[in-house]
């Protein structure tokens, strides 16, 4: 229902956003930072239109050099928006394959250099893993989710895949844990009431933090970490 009511309210403006979008992908003169903040433009309007608001905290975690990963829990395709509409610095993600020929979606991979990962194919997943990581180095900022696919049980963690973490620990970089609440709500819940989705950016996990750790137990306490903070504040807003 909420998809819909955004697809309404946004009826005459879809097209235009659509082939801006498209464009982006095709024109090599787009370069991925203007591809991201058109695609913010885009998101904030659709999360306004789907009477959907974002909170967010933590900002100041962020590295202040770009070239990081966000490694966030996942409750569902709206957690994409969240960040895109949150995030002050241009980034891309990893998707999974079944979700990549989504109409809007599949334009949005091509315009911001994202990739489409098949979780069966562990060859062609590491081809991804390896490329995120070169770009990473670059100075590109990536998200991807460490559970691989969404929960189903609400602000409720699955097991973090170690493999995810293969990426930052190849690039060397920071890896950002960031505690999704709530962003389950807007597209699994069947209705238009407004709601709120928190978004909590947490300190940076170093290089020199996690050089000598293997990646299942990288993995794990990232898990923790983002696990400690949901419940933080889930008895904050109980009391």
């Amino acid at each position: 229902m909420r998809i819909a009511l955004m697809v309404v309210r946004l009826f005459f403006q879809v097209p235009y956003y659509l082939f801006r979008v498209w464009w982006c992908g095709v024109d090599k003169k787009t370069t991925y930072e203007e591809a991201f903040w058109l695609i913010k433009k885009i998101t904030k309007k659709a999360n306004y239109a789907g009477r959907v608001i974002i909170e967010d905290h933590g900002l100041e975690n962020l590295p202040g050099e770009d070239g990081f990963i966000l490694f966030p829990n996942h409750q569902g395709m709206f957690d994409v928006l969240v960040f895109l509409e949150s995030c002050p610095r241009p980034f891309s993600f990893v998707a999974k394959k079944e979700v990549s020929n989504i109409i809007l979606l599949k334009q949005v991979i091509k315009a911001l250099g994202a990739y489409a990962m098949d979780r069966e194919d562990i060859r062609q997943s590491m081809k991804v893993i390896n490329a995120m990581a070169e770009d990473v180095k670059a100075g590109r900022n990536f998200l991807i989710f460490p559970e691989g696919t969404r929960s189903k049980m609400g602000n409720k963690l699955l097991e973090f895949k170690g493999g995810s973490f293969k990426s930052a620990t190849k690039a060397k970089c920071p890896i950002v844990p960031c505690a999704l609440i709530d962003s389950f709500k807007p597209f699994d819940e069947n209705s238009v009431r407004p709601v709120t989705v928190k978004l909590i950016y947490m300190p940076p996990i170093y290089y020199e933090e996690y050089k000598n750790m293997k990646t299942v137990d990288i993995a794990a306490e990232v898990k923790r970490r983002i696990e400690n903070t949901i419940e933080e504040y889930m008895q904050e807003n109980i009391l």
